[in-house]
C-alpha cells in the first residue's frame, strides 16, 4: 500500500531552485515513488490535493510556507525522502533558521537594509508573485534578474518600461543567465579566460542557453568575457521592442573593457533587432538572429547564421582564432555510418536547452527537412509529429517543467524518454545537450551515461551529445565529455557541430560535418 506524507515548514521562503534541487533529492531517495517541494501557493495546495494529499493537512497554509510532500512504498521510505528534503532545503537536520538573527531577510527593503551595497535582486517565486517582488526591487533601486517563469507579457513590459524611466535593468523573465562582473546569475558557467590580456567580448542575449553557448565556447576558446546580459527570450519582440536590449547594448558599447559586442536571440522583429543594434555607436559587433533570414545589415555589424559562428567572429574580432570545430569528427561520424541499419534514418533530439533545441532545427531543417517539434520553427511543424518524422524537443519548455525539476537539474525525465528510442528500428541518432554550471546537476553526464549505453548497445542508434560547459564548470568539461565518449557516444565541440553530425549521420554523408556555418 502506497504511503502519502507531508512536512510543512511555515514562513519558511525557499527560492525556486533550493525546491528543485529538495525535490531532486526526495526523488532520489529509495522507496520514494513521487515527490516535491512547493510554496503553498492556492495552485500548489490544488495540485498536491488532486495528488491525493488531505486538503485538511493544507489548510491555513500560504505563499510563504514550505510543503514538501512525499508518496513512497512505505512510511519509513516516505520519512527518509522527507527527512532528505529537509537536508536540501534548510540544511543538514535543521527544518528552519535557528534564530530571528539568522532568518533569511524577510523581503527585498529588509535585504537592502543588510547589505547597502547590494545593487541586484534575483527574483525566483512562483510566477503569480514574481512581478511584484521585481517592482520592490526596483523600488529600492536594484537591478533585476527575473529567473521566474510565469510572467505575463503585459508584467514584463511593465517592469521593463518603469526599469528604464529609472535606469535599471530588468535581465528576464524566459532567460535565466547573466554574469555580472565575473559572477554568475541564475544558470551560468564558470568564465576563466583573462578579460585583459586581448580585447574582450560583452554578451546581450534574450536567450538563456544562447547566451550559455556563446560564452562558453569564448571561454574555452581563450577570449575573455566582461559581461553577459540575459533580457528575456521576449525582449526584442514588436510588443516589447528592446527595452533592456537597447540599454544593455549601450553600456556594453560604453565600457573601456569591452571590444565587441555579441547579440543572440532567437527569431526577433527585424525593425527591434536593428534598432538594438544601431546601439553599438562605437564597438563592432555580432549578431546571431536563430531563424531570421535577413537584418538591415549595418557597417559596424556582422550577422551570423549560428551560435558558433557568432562567438567565432567576436572571438576574432579581439585577436582569438579559435580551432576548426569540425577536426576529427568526420572520422568519427564515418566509423558510425559504418554500422547503422538502412532502416534507421530518423533523428530524434532530447534537449534541456532551448536555444540549442532551435540552433539544431535550424540547422538540421535545410539538410533533412521538416523538423518537428514543441518549439517548431514553423507552426505547421508542431507536435504530434508524423511517424518515423525527426523530432526535437525542448524538454525546458513550460510543458514539461510544470511540477518537476528543470532537465539541466534532474536528468530522470530525460532519460526516460531516451530509453524508448532503444526500440524504435527507424531512428539513426538520438542528440541531446549536456549542459554545465552553476545551478546544473553536479554529474549530468553520469547520470545519462548508462542509459546511453543501453541505447548504442546491439545495432541501435548513435547518440550525438554537445556538452555545453568550461573547464572550471563545477562539474569540468573534461570530465563529462570524457564519460560520455566512454560509453560511445560522439561528442563534437559546439551545438551547431553536433547537429550537423547528426545530418551526417541520417544521410550517410560523413562530410556534412565540415559545413560552414
Amino acid at each position: 500500500m502506497t504511503a502519502r506524507k507531508l512536512s510543512v515548514h511555515r514562513g519558511a521562503y525557499l527560492d525556486s531552485m533550493v525546491l528543485m534541487s529538495a525535490t531532486v533529492s526526495m526523488e532520489q531517495s529509495p522507496g520514494a515513488s513521487w515527490a516535491g517541494a512547493f510554496m503553498a501557493t492556492p495552485k500548489a495546495r490544488d495540485d498536491l490535493a488532486s495528488q491525493g494529499f488531505s486538503r485538511d493537512d493544507l489548510g491555513g497554509l500560504g505563499a510563504n510556507d514550505v510543503v514538501l510532500a512525499v508518496e513512497g512504498d512505505d512510511d519509513a521510505a516516505v520519512d527518509a525522502a522527507l527527512q532528505a528534503g529537509r537536508d536540501t532545503a534548510f540544511g543538514e537536520g535543521d527544518a528552519g533558521p535557528a534564530s530571528t538573527a539568522d532568518a533569511a531577510p524577510a523581503s527585498i527593503a529588509d535585504a537592502v537594509r543588510r547589505n547597502a551595497d547590494a545593487n541586484v535582486a534575483i527574483v525566483s517565486v512562483p510566477g503569480e508573485y514574481a512581478a511584484l517582488e521585481a517592482h520592490h526591487a526596483l523600488s529600492a533601486g536594484l537591478h533585476v534578474l527575473l529567473f521566474s517563469d510565469g510572467v505575463s507579457l503585459d508584467e514584463e513590459i511593465e517592469l521593463k518600461e518603469r526599469a528604464a524611466g529609472l535606469g535599471l535593468l530588468v535581465m528576464g523573465p524566459g532567460a535565466g543567465t547573466s554574469v555580472l562582473g565575473g559572477t554568475g546569475l541564475g544558470f551560468a558557467n564558470a568564465l576563466t579566460a583573462d578579460v585583459t590580456s586581448t580585447g574582450s567580448v560583452g554578451v546581450v542575449a534574450a536567450a538563456g542557453t544562447g547566451a550559455q553557448e556563446v560564452s562558453a565556447l569564448l571561454d574555452r576558446w581563450g577570449a575573455g568575457v566582461t559581461n553577459v546580459i540575459g533580457v528575456g527570450g521576449r525582449d526584442l519582440g514588436v510588443a516589447v521592442g528592446g527595452l533592456m536590449a537597447k540599454p544593455a547594448t549601450r553600456a556594453l558599447d560604453a565600457d573601456p573593457g569591452t571590444s565587441a559586442v555579441l547579440l543572440v536571440s532567437k527569431p526577433p522583429s527585424p525593425e527591434v533587432a536593428a534598432s538594438v543594434l544601431a546601439e553599438c555607436a562605437s564597438t563592432p559587433a555580432v549578431a546571431v538572429f536563430l531563424g531570421l533570414a535577413q537584418v538591415e545589415h549595418l557597417a559596424n555589424t556582422h550577422i551570423a547564421r549560428t551560435l558558433e559562428r557568432g562567438a567565432r567572429a567576436a572571438a576574432e574580432l579581439v585577436g582569438v582564432s579559435p580551432p576548426l570545430p569540425w577536426l576529427g569528427l568526420r572520422a568519427s561520424v564515418a566509423v558510425a555510418c559504418e554500422r547503422l541499419a538502412p532502416r534507421r534514418a530518423v533523428v530524434r533530439g532530447f534537449f534541456s536547452g532551448g536555444t540549442l533545441c532551435y540552433e539544431a532545427q535550424v540547422i538540421l531543417e535545410e539538410l533533412l527537412g521538416p523538423i518537428y517539434s514543441n518549439e517548431p520553427l514553423r507552426q505547421e511543424h508542431g507536435l504530434p509529429a508524423p511517424d518515423a518524422a525527426h523530432v526535437l524537443l525542448d524538454l525546458g519548455a513550460e510543458e514539461y517543467t510544470r511540477g518537476v525539476p528543470h532537465p539541466m537539474i534532474d536528468p530522470s525525465g530525460r532519460i526516460d524518454l531516451l530509453r524508448r528510442q532503444r526500440d524504435d528500428p527507424t531512428v539513426a541518432v538520438v542528440l541531446l545537450d549536456v549542459v554545465l554550471g552553476h545551478g546544473a546537476h553536479p554529474d549530468p553526464a553520469g547520470q545519462l551515461a548508462p542509459v546511453l549505453a543501453e541505447l548504442t548497445a546491439d545495432g541501435g542508434p548513435v547518440v550525438v551529445a554537445y556538452v555545453l560547459g568550461t573547464q572550471a564548470d563545477p562539474q569540468v568539461y573534461s570530465r563529462q565529455r570524457a564519460t560520455l565518449e566512454e560509453v560511445g557516444a560522439i561528442v563534437p565541440e559546439t551545438n551547431a557541430r553536433a547537429a550537423y553530425a547528426a545530418a551526417a549521420l541520417a544521410l550517410r554523408n560523413p562530410d556534412l560535418t565540415e559545413t560552414s556555418t
